[in-house]
């Protein structure tokens, strides 16, 4: 034999192994214990949508999932150690809208790549802001509080859980879109923003839409609009701000599964249909319901690649046009 045909099929031979190797350990995932980091506190909504999703998956293949909050740094800590783990399909991140798309513009230096350093699994779900205000503000719609805080510029204050939150973006893109000034006052979280809201220290918030439910239903908040494209199914008579005088305004709170870059795309197909399946469960779909959200109708990783992209590149722009930044 030929000493280059030799070679050749060696190299074939290699080749045939190398696909046969990966083939057999994507139908061997998982064979150990999983971790899921949370780049956030227990309790939230995202905390404990991956509770429940990594409760499906232990159920489905009898391995554990272990949820580890890893929070910090605007999510940016627990992000960081998923996308510095083995890409093997045993380290998951359930991102954010933070930690995906708004951190890399917001702060001036973040330890890790969120275009390059992840492989996107599954969208999970996405969860509409509710604008709303203190009874005492005299406002019923969205109209009215534009003509308001043109009419008494700097003297509206809103609240947001944190410098760069989704709460604090909304409205900046709404002072910008509906030509107003307002003051923003940043929080260490929602629940303090949630007290000074009720007690009149600030007029308005943005806020997360099961967050604000309760206050609502109770009388002790007014809701004027969604700040998603679409009305809510959690609130259906609850305008959007986009059909209240600002077309186009559309800014969403939504979590998804990540994994590194560099996972075999076998897992990766892997992770996706089975997360998919648990989103349809009827339970999941009624946690989901609560929060106001509903399992996306086309959940590929190729679909939730492109939803990040598109994010990145809004909130790259609010984050400029607001001069909002971390250092």
């Amino acid at each position: 034999m030929r000493p280059c045909c030799s070679i050749a099929l060696r190299f074939v031979c290699a080749l045939i192994l190398a696909l046969a190797c990966a083939g057999a350990n994507a139908q061997a995932y998982p064979s150990k214990p999983i971790h899921l980091v949370v780049p956030y506190p227990a309790g939230g909504p995202l905390d404990i949508m991956a509770r429940a999703i990594g409760q499906k998956l232990t159920e489905a293949w009898k391995q554990p999932v272990i949820v580890d909050n890893r929070a910090g740094a605007g999510g940016n800590i627990g992000a960081d150690a998923v996308a510095k783990a083995a890409p093997d399909g045993y380290t998951l991140l359930m991102g954010a809208v933070a930690t995906q798309a708004i951190n890399p513009a917001l702060y001036s230096k973040i330890p890790y790549d969120a275009a390059r350093d992840f492989a996107a699994v599954a969208l999970v779900a996405q969860v509409p802001n509710i604008l709303v205000v203190n009874p005492a503000v005299p406002v019923k719609s969205v109209r009215e509080l534009i003509e308001l805080a043109r009419a008494k510029p700097g003297t509206l204050n809103f609240a947001s859980g944190s410098t760069g939150s989704t709460g604090h973006l909304a409205g900046e893109l709404f002072k910008t879109m509906a030509g107003v000034d307002m003051v923003h006052i940043p929080y260490k979280g929602a629940a303090p923003a949630t007290t000074d809201l009720l007690a009149g220290q600030v007029q308005l918030m943005f806020d997360n839409l099961a967050n604000a439910l309760p206050n609502v239903k109770a009388g002790k908040l007014r809701a004027l609009a969604v700040t998603t494209l679409a009305r809510s199914p959690a609130v259906p008579d609850l305008p959007t701000i986009a059909e209240s005088g600002l077309p186009g305004f559309d800014l969403t709170t939504w979590f998804g599964l990540l994994v590194p870059a560099g996972t075999p795309p076998e897992i990766v197909a892997k992770l996706n249909a089975e997360v998919v399946r648990a989103l349809n469960s009827n339970d999941m779909r009624e946690r989901l319901q609560r929060m106001g959200a509903e399992p996306p109708a086309n959940n590929t990783p190729e679909h939730f690649a492109a939803f990040i992209r598109s994010e990145a590149a809004k909130y790259a722009k609010v984050v400029k046009s607001s001069g909002a930044k971390v250092d």
